[in-house]
């Protein structure tokens, strides 16, 4: 059946895909974080959220107060929106990448990771860590951005697209 055709949809929605999609995303996410990194390392969600903003602000963040973890948490919001419009504006032009969510949005999910981990945060202004980043970080990484951030993403734009 071609695109267009009666049962097949065109394209996902970009409202669908985007908006709910990275909010989907933002929120399975900053939930793992928050118990993956409170568990781990004791770390509260309002310093995990004030080194997100600390990416903008540097060390001062950490003494923004309430201001730098909204900060931090509308930066995590919009990074997770940002990455469902990457998707969404890449399954325009290869539209298999949201006819096959559950492989592509895994695939999709481990490129947010490594653009994030060695693009973003280099850039960043936060100083460089100075604890290694340890194994259980690497799968725990891998495992949200695979399972809460690409799939999400990609099964939000089969079902914009399928409505």
């Amino acid at each position: 059946m071609s695109p267009g055709t009666i049962g097949e949809p065109a394209r996902p929605k970009a409202f669908d895909t985007i908006l709910l999609g990275g909010l989907i995303a933002g929120v399975l996410d900053g939930l793992d974080a928050v118990i993956f990194y409170g568990w781990s390392f004791g770390v509260t969600p309002t310093l995990l959220f004030q080194n997100i903003a600390g990416g903008l602000l540097g060390r001062r963040t950490f003494h923004g107060g309430w201001y730098t973890v909204l900060l931090g948490v509308a930066c995590h919001f919009t990074i997770a929106v940002g990455a469902a419009a990457v998707f969404f504006g890449a399954s325009l032009v290869i539209p298999i990448l949201w006819r096959k969510p559950w492989i592509f949005g895994p695939i999709f999910g481990v490129l947010v990771y490594l653009f994030m981990h060695y693009v973003v945060i280099p850039l960043s202004a936060l100083p460089k860590r100075t604890v290694p980043v340890t194994f259980f970080e690497v799968v725990d990484q891998l495992f949200s951005h695979t399972i809460f951030v690409g799939l999400p993403i990609a099964l939000m734009a089969r079902r914009s697209a399928r409505t």
